[in-house]
């Protein structure tokens, strides 16, 4: 890998606004993106008609899409920013399907031994972004957007996921972090906002204390 290359990986909840900043930063800093495989994941229906049945299969599907696209993308000379990391999968959704009871123990200890294959064949990134928002603002965002496959999902279900983000992260150490509190942070419809971003970023890629935003 190239050494101004950079691999930036996007974390966060549902509605945080992990897509919006990719598409954003990625335009601002002329990177390249990289997005999660939604629309032709041939597993989603069938996961939220009967996810107990189909966690596995989804989650296998998730991590075989991740590592390809990542491992494509860290092999370009172009820097580039990805929604959605690897490791929220196993550290979070995973995990969270586990304790539902939608994962047995035997699908989740086979799932884990993988993923631990598999990540520790990939480059590491060189930053972590971690977008965050209370939950009643993403249940609030999530109504507005109006997709159908997350009606659903409730407040209970992102408290839940919000907890092991805050679990996950008080322990990760394989790049730096930059947590971006998005509540009050227009970067959707404010260029200057994007421009604050897209700086502070920089600078935490090139080792520079960031101020919090």
């Amino acid at each position: 890998m190239s050494v101004s290359k950079k691999i930036v990986v996007v974390a966060g909840n549902i509605g945080a606004g992990k897509t919006a900043l990719t598409e954003r930063i990625g335009s601002r800093l002329k990177w390249q993106t990289g997005f999660e495989s939604v629309a032709d994941n041939p597993y989603l229906p069938d996961f939220y008609a009967d996810m107990k049945t189909w966690s596995f299969h989804l989650q296998m599907y998730f991590l075989g899409h991740r590592a390809e696209q990542y491992l494509q993308l860290s092999k370009e000379k172009q820097s580039v920013i990805l929604d959605r990391s690897i490791y929220e999968d196993a550290h979070i959704f995973v995990r969270a399907l586990h304790q539902m009871g939608n994962l047995s123990e035997r699908d989740y200890s086979a799932y884990q031994r993988l993923f631990d294959v598999v990540v520790n064949g990939l480059p590491v990134p060189n930053l972590l972004i971690y977008v965050k928002a209370p939950v009643d603002v993403l249940m609030d965002r999530i109504h507005k957007r109006a997709r159908g496959m997350e009606t659903g999902i409730s407040k209970d279900y992102l408290q839940l996921l919000d907890t092991f983000y805050t679990e996950w992260l008080a322990n990760f150490d394989l790049c730096p972090v930059l947590t971006i509190n998005t509540d009050n942070l227009d970067y959707v419809n404010k260029p200057e906002i994007q421009d604050l971003v897209a700086q502070h970023i920089s600078e935490k890629l090139a080792g520079k204390e960031v101020i919090d935003l």
